[in-house]
């Protein structure tokens, strides 16, 4: 007579188990497998999305000089980082909002005190270049008294910057991490299709003959 609570030989409790974890093992695989497929196309269109750049950085790379040398211009493009802040009247912005102008994208505080000095030179750039192609976004990251940063601007005669912020230490912390902030101020340029271009960790006389060229070159100016 047949115990049937025996098992049989096709249910033995010894294979059952490792057929699980052999099963789940390759569902790891394949998933990994997929994943980093994934990955390499995503890295493949970011890559193919910022060759143009490469002829812009051609360019840029000799005009980082003067007052502007310590603008660390890339070899190669890349995509930018994904960041979002407010506009003027408070409207949550990314970058993609600003597609087809190339950025002059500025982290600065009241309380950073190189920030507050560059302020006026960022503003005379953008009175010179800013328009449809160009735009210095400087972005406020005080996180508290906020306030004072656009009394601030106005007290300095900052008339003509437009107002950006992000004051809840997000965009500082997502910055950070990516290695683009090491302290205030920070300043990325990005190209019209969202493509980073150099970074300066630390300020600059945007105002100079210098800083011009650089950005001329950024848009393809060769005259002023």
């Amino acid at each position: 007579m047949t115990d049937e609570t025996s098992p049989r030989p096709s249910e033995d409790p010894r294979r059952g188990p490792r057929r699980g974890l052999i099963l789940g093992a390759g569902a790891l695989v394949v998933g990994a497998v997929v994943a980093f497929a994934l990955v390499s196309r995503n890295s493949e269109a970011v890559a193919e999305a910022c060759i143009p750049a490469q002829e812009t950085l051609t360019r840029l790379a000799p005009t980082a000089t003067g007052e502007v040398a310590a603008v660390s211009v890339h070899a190669t493009p890349r995509l930018a980082p994904e960041i979002a802040f407010t506009g003027p009247e408070g409207e949550p912005l990314t970058l993609a909002d600003f597609e087809g102008r190339t950025l002059l994208l500025n982290l600065w505080a009241t309380w950073c005190a190189p920030c507050r000095e560059e302020m006026p030179a960022l503003d005379a750039l953008q009175a010179e270049y800013g328009g449809e192609e160009f735009e210095v976004v400087a972005v406020n990251v005080d996180t508290r008294n906020l306030d004072r940063p656009r009394a601030w601007l106005e007290e300095h005669g900052i008339d003509d910057l437009a107002y950006y912020a992000e004051n809840e230490g997000t965009l500082m912390q997502t910055l950070q991490r990516s290695g683009h902030v090491v302290g205030l101020p920070t300043t990325i340029l990005v190209d019209g299709a969202g493509c980073e271009l150099a970074v300066l960790k630390g300020p600059a006389e945007w105002a100079s003959a210098d800083a011009f060229a650089l950005i001329r070159a950024a848009l393809g100016r060769e005259g002023g």
